[in-house]
């Protein structure tokens, strides 16, 4: 199908893929949000929308719990012009990686957004889990294995359901009245729904035949892959890292990176994630005029 041109703008859909996919593929970002499936299983929520200028693919979010932005323009062309052009159109431009803003966004207002820092990792860090620094999480592992039979998976669409029975026994426990848990719960059992089309790649652990704990990721850059949900059945002591380093040790080793996405300012979600001591961070910022 051809893109919309500005001014006229179409919400996302599973129909975009070959076009968003195409332009992205073409011009890579290290952001985890400048990725199709991304857009996509966040699309409701974001209330998603995309066009083109001056040729850059520009999508467009207007959440219920922020003022609308744009994304970094995708593209190679007058970067610099379309970034302006996107700021007559909405207030900011937002989870715009640093490189970005050092290319194309001089003599605009900048200002970093920790909280969708994105932390990357060494794979290599991530499966041998060498050192000190990394003894507790060996130690909670090793206590996995000596209590329990596992075997690891390569995930298929017939093991879906029974992520599908993990995921609401997971979720069950979080559930409140907070629209962006609920919004999360979408998200997840979108990429679970579209696993095959949307190209993921996942991995399981079996425990007495039933999955107690999955992931799901893909390329993100020639280096470095994402993983965009990880789930954990809370009762298995260990069963959280043994699925971090299985999943990465089978899928994931012939990339040098691995980009575990930002902490969205949950204090506990940055503790977990920096005690994995990442390579680096994907500093983002917020662009306005």
């Amino acid at each position: 199908m051809k893109a919309p041109e500005f001014p006229e703008f179409k919400a996302v859909g599973l129909e975009d893929r070959p076009v968003i996919g195409e332009l992205i593929r073409a011009h890579p970002s290290d952001a985890c949000e400048v990725n199709f499936t991304n857009i996509f299983i966040w699309r409701h929520f974001e209330r998603s929308r995309y066009t083109l200028i001056r040729g850059n693919l520009c999508v467009l979010c207007d959440s219920p719990n922020e003022p609308p932005y744009f994304l970094q323009p995708v593209g190679a062309a007058d970067l610099e012009e379309t970034v302006r052009d996107c700021l007559e159109i909405a207030p900011r431009l937002s989870r715009v990686p640093e490189d970005f803003v050092l290319r194309h966004c001089a003599g605009l207002r900048s200002e970093a957004d920790p909280d969708n820092f994105d932390y990357v990792y060494r794979t290599g860090d991530l499966i041998r889990l060498k050192g000190k620094k990394y003894d507790g999480k060996r130690n909670r592992i090793r206590k996995f294995e000596k209590s329990h039979v596992f075997r690891y998976l390569r995930l298929t669409p017939g093991l879906m359901n029974g992520c599908r029975r993990l995921f609401e026994e997971w979720f069950a426990g979080k559930a409140n009245g907070d629209p962006a848990i609920h919004a999360e719960k979408e998200a997840i059992l979108e990429a679970m729904a579209g696993f095959e089309v949307l190209g993921l790649i996942g991995g399981a652990v079996e425990v007495d035949g039933r999955i107690v704990a999955f992931s799901m990721g893909e390329k993100l850059t020639s280096d470095t892959a994402v993983i965009h949900i990880e789930i954990a059945g809370p009762e298995f002591p260990g069963l959280a890292q043994l699925i971090n380093r299985e999943f990465v040790r089978n899928e994931w080793s012939s990339f040098e990176f691995v980009n575990r996405e930002q902490d969205v300012g949950i204090p506990g979600l940055r503790r977990a994630k920096l005690s994995y001591y990442p390579h680096h961070l994907v500093k983002k910022y917020t662009i306005t005029k």
